[in-house]
């Protein structure tokens, strides 16, 4: 077949002029250019795992670990956006501190021979809080988001200029010996640029012509922009770019994938996100099969969205089915099976960087691609199967393989199967979360919020104002305050019937008072915003006051003309009274910005002593805050808060905020989407701790648990046809060559944090079922199961127990016909001495 045309540009490479310098693995550095092939690191082709771990989202102190696991997990790059909004929360003051620390972030990443990606945006959406713009820019007189308006372009341009200034500052861009080896401008704009027309088309061409020539010595990239303009490289986001992609916009630029979503995140009222490990196997692997030579997993840990930080109703634990879970700690197997995959990939590095790729039918849903080069004996296949419901044989080269439904086989030396998407040989993992001994029994006090009346906030305007810009995005919360006269003869005379009050909201939440007496609260969601709060009333005769407490849940993150979003109460109305429907809307209203309780900072050590508490005893009244004081949990395991008994508000560990908890929005299985809450383990101290909720909704903190966080139940789940290990195999003079003897397919098990194996919970050779941590005995199984694994096992650290029929069948064999399956369950803890 024809040679395409891109594989001819493997002989030339776009030469880039940048300064000479040594590189942050010791090498000399010659920066980074590229060609259709893939990037050209410091004058080497190489394959890129990358993975996306916010500095913000995780702590300084939980820095290093992740990256050690990022590295460990096979990846050799880190991606990162920067966040315009934490970095200058207020026009020309700027904030790099404590886990906003991006410098400190990115030199980690170096540390450990990383390299990194930086996403500058600075538009990042992210399910970040006003996509990382900051409140101010709002503000900036003639301003429009994300097009060719000069007072965007000016705004924008000054602080990338800012931010790529600081990055050569600490010589941390490849061209000077440092790991950042690709820059992004703007994110994923296509979806918008219509709404602007030739505003848009003009704003592209001006974003990758201000970045390019801020010369970095390292290529500027654009997601989801397919006319990128040159020498800007187009990437790919989404969950399957090997059959999603256009492919670059030019034949000289390599194929990247820089969003491969691992899961889905969650806004408050979804279930759960899943996405399993087989599937992103199968489009890493496809994606690499077809000429791809970078893969970015977006998140590799997603981490807390701390404080106010989410985006609008976005929860406060951010893509938790990531490879590192919220807590930092690996998810089995997709941890597992990705570092298999990233294994197999490099083996087959040589072929896919330097050979002449070809595609070859084998059958109706089966192909095979390789890469090869002709003469030699460097060559790498990739067996695919794509039909999603039968397995399948295929021949290839005079042998015969096995393919699994919607798989993919890869060969690094086009005989050998080192690897199948679909079969996981890595082992799986259960999360535990159980109550800590310490910190158990909290003695909590409460405190009620003041609820305001117009008496105490004035009219200042006619009509209740926007919400947006009456916050500032500096709270959640304003009070709006009226008050109405009634007359005995405006109420209904019978006892069954009572007025309503009516609050049509454009979002995000609301309370509602009446004579300082809760009514009740209303609330938006992700995908609707607006809502109408009704709620019958037992007015008074006389002066009724009203106090609505208007609330947000983050800022907008996406969409064109962000700067015209609005929230907050719109109309409101008296229904059911003798004198008919009364309009409140422009009765004249007071505000406030923020609670008191905000403003006195009850939420710290000085500022609780600023108002007077008094013992919780059951359910509260609503809007009220709670503090309570504990010693550090035992032990090192990760800590969380299970917000049971509470309805929604915020939560804060010696004075810092741990994000927004909202227990009572119900996903569709009737729970809600988020029940626990990360602590980290730098926010306490060994005693004394102050934890501080408010619950805006009636609760009862008698029933929250401070729990401890582990993954010390592990796994394993393979049969008999699953491939040997991929460690099993390695590139020796230029040959695919086993590293021991007798290569065959083992259950392979390994504690985290050096604890042994302590127990055996399950064990099945047969055809068992289930998960880890709920599996079940199936129709067939060999007694000697438990004792068998017990053996290899038990009191280790790690083990494997070979899938062989002789070590588990000793007598005769229940189930001859069948492919045997192998379930083990083992517990973990760590060493007594």
């Amino acid at each position: 077949m024809a040679v395409p045309s891109r594989v001819l540009l493997l002989i030339t490479i776009l030469s880039l002029t940048v300064s000479a310098a040594v590189g942050h693995d010791g090498n000399n550095s010659q920066g980074v250019t590229y060609d259709g092939r893939s990037l050209i690191i410091n004058g080497k082709r190489e394959l890129l795992f990358s993975g996306s771990i916010h500095y913000p989202r995780s702590t300084p102190e939980m820095w290093p670990d992740l990256i050690s696991k990022a590295k460990h997990g096979g990846l050799n790059n880190i991606q990162t956006y920067v966040f315009w909004n934490i970095h200058e929360p207020v026009q020309g003051q700027y904030d790099f501190h404590g886990n906003y620390d991006l410098v400190k972030f990115i030199k980690l990443v170096g540390e450990q021979g990383l390299y990194v990606t930086l996403r500058v945006g600075p538009f990042i959406q992210a399910e970040w809080n006003h996509g990382g713009l900051p409140y101010w820019l709002r503000e900036i007189p003639g301003i429009v988001f994300r097009t060719a308006n000069t007072p965007f372009k000016n705004h924008m341009k000054k602080y990338v200029k800012m931010i790529i200034k600081k990055m050569k500052d600490e010589k941390l861009f490849a061209s000077q010996g440092g790991p950042i080896i690709l820059s992004q401008i703007e994110n994923e704009y296509n979806h918008i640029q219509l709404a602007y027309r030739d505003l848009g088309r003009r704003y592209v061409q001006w974003a990758a012509n201000m970045a390019v020539g801020l010369k970095t010595g390292v290529p500027w990239i654009m997601c989801k922009q397919k006319d990128a303009p040159d020498p800007v490289i187009n990437t790919c986001n989404g969950r399957h770019c090997g059959d999603t992609f256009t492919g670059p916009n030019k034949p000289s630029k390599p194929s990247l994938w820089t969003e491969n979503w691992t899961a889905q995140y969650r806004v408050f009222g979804d279930p759960p996100s899943q996405r399993a490990a087989e599937d992103i196997a199968y489009s890493v692997a496809r994606f690499f099969s077809k000429n791809g030579t970078l893969i970015n997993y977006y998140m590799y840990h997603g981490g807390t969205n701390f404080g106010r930080t989410s985006a609008v109703f976005t929860t406060t634990r951010y893509y938790d089915e990531a490879p590192l879970d919220e807590y930092g700690l690996q998810r089995e197997p997709k941890w597992g099976h990705l570092k298999d995959l990233h294994r197999a990939l490099n083996l087959c590095k040589k072929a896919l960087l330097w050979g002449v790729p070809s595609v070859q039918r084998l059958g109706r849903d089966i192909e095979a691609r390789l890469y090869e080069t002709p003469g030699t004996n460097v060559c790498a296949a990739f067996l695919a199967n794509n039909n999603s419901k039968e397995a399948a044989t295929a021949s290839f080269r005079g042998v015969d393989y096995y393919l699994p439904p919607r798989s993919i086989s890869i060969l690094p030396d086009c005989k050998t199967v080192v690897f199948n998407t679909l079969t996981i040989v890595a082992q799986h993992n259960a999360r535990n979360l159980k109550r800590s001994k310490v910190a158990k029994n909290l003695e909590w006090k409460m405190s009620p919020e003041v609820i305001p009346t117009v008496e105490q906030l004035p009219i200042d305007s006619r009509e209740p104002k926007e919400l947006y810009s009456l916050l500032k995005d500096t709270t959640d919360y304003a009070w709006y305050t009226t008050s109405i006269e009634l007359d005995p003869h405006d109420l209904p005379m019978r006892p069954d019937i009572l007025p309503v009050l009516r609050v049509s909201s454009l979002g995000h939440a609301l309370q509602a008072f009446v004579n300082g007496e809760y009514v009740g609260s209303a609330h938006g969601s992700h995908d609707e915003k607006s809502f109408v709060f009704e709620h019958a009333v037992n007015f008074k005769p006389g002066v009724n006051h009203i106090s609505l407490l208007a609330m947000t849940v983050g800022l907008p993150d996406s969409g064109a003309y962000m700067e015209h979003r609005f929230a907050g109460p719109r109309a409101i109305t008296i229904l059911g009274l003798n004198t008919g429907t009364l309009d409140l809307t422009m009765n004249g209203w007071g505000h406030q910005v923020g609670l008191t309780g905000e403003k006195l900072k009850v939420f710290t050590q000085s500022g609780s002593h600023r108002v007077d508490w008094k013992k919780a005893k059951g359910q509260g009244p609503a809007l009220t805050w709670y503090k309570a004081y504990l010693d550090a949990p035992e032990g090192k395991d990760p800590i969380a808060i299970r917000m049971r008994g509470m309805g929604k508000g915020m939560i804060w560990v010696n004075g810092k905020s741990i994000g927004r908890h909202w227990m009572s929005f119900l996903s569709p299985l009737g729970k809600p989407s988020q029940s626990e809450y990360h602590i980290p383990r730098s926010f306490i101290k060994p005693s004394e701790n102050l934890i501080v909720v408010l619950e805006e909704e009636k609760g009862n903190p008698k029933e929250m648990d401070i729990l401890l966080v582990n993954r010390d139940t592990i796994c394993s789940f393979i049969t008999e046809y699953y491939p040997p290990h991929v460690r099993s195999w390695q590139r020796k003079d230029s040959k695919i060559r086993p590293v021991l003897d007798v290569v065959k397919p083992a259950a392979h098990l390994k504690c985290p944090h050096n604890k042994e194996i302590v127990a055996v919970q399950f064990a099945s050779f047969g055809d068992p079922y289930g998960v880890c941590g709920n599996y079940f005995m199936g129709k067939c199984n060999a007694p000697v199961a438990k004792e068998v694994v017990e053996q290899h096992c038990k009191g280790k650290s790690s083990c494997s127990v070979p899938i062989e029929r002789e070590l588990f069948i000793k007598n005769n064999d229940a189930c001859p016909d069948i492919k045997k399956t192998l379930a083990i369950q083992v517990k973990c803890e760590r060493k007594k001495n």
